[in-house]
């Protein structure tokens, strides 16, 4: 790191910030089966996830009250209070940058208690829009899709570049396919589950975490060493 700017942080929400997937949940509970030939044609990449959300939300038949009962079970991971006040104290912007939906992130973090509030106003959220019409769900895709050759619901990598303006050493955290892109925006990756598994596969440098503790002690040590500048970092890869 230099003495002129801090790296700046990148969040994914659902399954890096919520325990699991708030969509997932959703659709295992509420939405016609279908959504399953959907969610194959995006993982084999004939669609992009725009296309597969619009069509699997689609088919939630749900009110309000169900869908807000069920991510109300969701939960998120404890450890974020510590990574967001490290951040603080450490001078570091942070974003979350979201494939889900700003309805779903909205709901499970407004039950994060007032100090958790406090510290979520210094960032952004990014992510696609979903609102109710009885027991249907309208989406909409506000992020830079425009511009996104894979068709993604929220273009991570050109969110994080818009959010980046001074080019500051890039830190993105996530755990799942529709993280794979945001790696081309990443000076360093920290990556559970799916997304390190494609890391592993892709011979693509990453971190391993476990939760948000992990992450916070591991740029709280680079920061300390300042490291972030001195050939310690991977180099950004596109995808």
């Amino acid at each position: 790191m230099t003495d002129l700017q801090p790296p700046i942080l990148f969040l994914d929400f659902d399954g890096t910030i919520s325990r699991c997937d708030a969509v997932d949940a959703i659709l295992e509970e509420y939405a016609d089966p279908e959504w399953l030939a959907l969610e194959a044609d995006w993982r084999a990449g004939r669609i992009g996830s725009r296309d597969c959300l619009r069509a699997q939300m689609s088919l939630v038949r749900a009110s309000p009250k169900q869908i807000d009962s069920l991510l109300d079970e969701i939960g998120i991971d404890e450890e974020l209070t510590t990574l967001l006040q490290l951040c603080v104290v450490r001078g570091i912007p942070f974003h979350i940058v979201s494939d889900g939906f700003d309805y779903c992130i909205r709901r499970i973090l407004s039950d994060a208690g007032r100090k958790l509030a406090g510290l979520l106003r210094g960032g952004r959220v990014c992510a696609a829009h979903l609102e109710s019409r009885g027991d249907l769900w309208r989406t909409e895709f506000p992020f830079l899709h425009q511009t996104c050759g894979h068709g993604c619901a929220t273009c991570k990598p050109a969110v994080m570049r818009l959010l980046n303006r001074t080019n500051a050493p890039s830190i993105f955290v996530g755990d799942g396919l529709s993280d794979r892109y945001a790696i081309q925006s990443a000076d360093v990756v920290f990556a559970k589950d799916a997304l390190a598994g494609y890391c592993s596969q892709q011979s693509l440098e990453f971190s391993p975490y476990r939760n948000l503790a992990d992450v916070a002690a591991y740029i709280d040590r680079m920061v300390t060493g300042r490291l972030f500048l001195q050939g310690q970092t991977q180099e950004r890869v596109s995808a």
